[in-house]
């Protein structure tokens, strides 16, 4: 029966997701065509590409978020049948999964992008300071793009989650509890199915999103001021510190 629940509950979110971010990626289309004429330098889509990669990465993370929660869930309630002690422990390791693997994707990803544009963006030899400036500080504008795209998935995830959530508590607690006396978040509601599916879509996948987003904000912002420091350029590699204390940072967590 818990098996059972837990399938409809996972179908559903998947299904409501899907349908979510069909619509999403026809905005991020939309949204990216007026990146690329409104911010684009010499024509080349250098921030647009960030921008439907930052997105693209959003949306995956939404979307693996949601499939670890729903897969914890169930197991987290089977084992606090045994004990509480084992419930939080199921729960506790289903989080890592989802908070490690989201850091960790967002920045792999954001390293790839950004080795990729130093090779296409940066010029073999510089005249002097400024131009280094400039060009450093050109390119970290364009990989800004990253976080747009992935703060744009996350808004909309959390608001169209936490939407479909309140409409589908407030629809089974008056079918049920009002209209038939039942208790709250009682199986024989199938109303609590949908309000179970708005939870994973939008306090799951919306939050997965909103991590990634704010991560990839927070880390192209440093990466960005960091370009206009010329003490930092003078030695190349130090610009990306910003991406060294992140990823310290998931080891540090790990540990701690």
């Amino acid at each position: 029966m818990m098996h059972q629940i837990a399938t409809s509950i996972s179908d559903g979110a998947i299904t409501f997701l899907k349908q979510e971010y069909f619509w999403l990626s026809i905005f991020c289309l939309i949204f990216a065509i007026i990146v690329y004429f409104a911010a684009e330098v010499n024509n080349y889509p250098y921030t647009t590409v960030a921008f439907l990669i930052g997105a693209m990465t959003s949306m995956l993370c939404g979307y693996l978020g949601m499939l670890i929660a729903v897969t914890t869930n169930w197991r987290t309630t089977y084992a606090c049948n045994i004990s509480i002690d084992d419930g939080f422990h199921v729960a506790f390791k289903g989080g890592q999964v989802l908070g490690f693997a989201l850091v960790g994707i967002a920045i792999l990803i954001l390293w790839i992008l950004i080795s990729t544009y130093k090779r296409l963006f940066l010029p073999d030899t510089y005249k002097n300071t400024e131009e280094v400036i400039h060009y450093h500080r050109q390119l970290f504008e364009c990989v800004a793009g990253y976080g747009l795209g992935g703060s744009t998935v996350a808004l909309f995830g959390r608001v169209g989650g936490g939407i479909y959530t309140k409409a589908a508590d407030v629809g089974a607690d008056l079918a049920g509890k009002v209209c038939e006396g039942l208790e709250e978040d009682s199986p024989r509601n199938p109303g609590t199915i949908a309000d179970n599916v708005g939870d994973n879509v939008g306090d799951i996948a919306g939050m997965g999103a909103d991590l990634f987003g704010s991560l990839a904000e927070a880390t192209c912002a440093a990466l960005l001021v960091g370009a206009s420091s010329i003490d930092l350029l003078k030695t190349p590699d130090a610009i990306y510190f910003p991406l060294l204390v992140t990823s310290i940072g998931i080891a540090a967590s790990f540990i701690s």
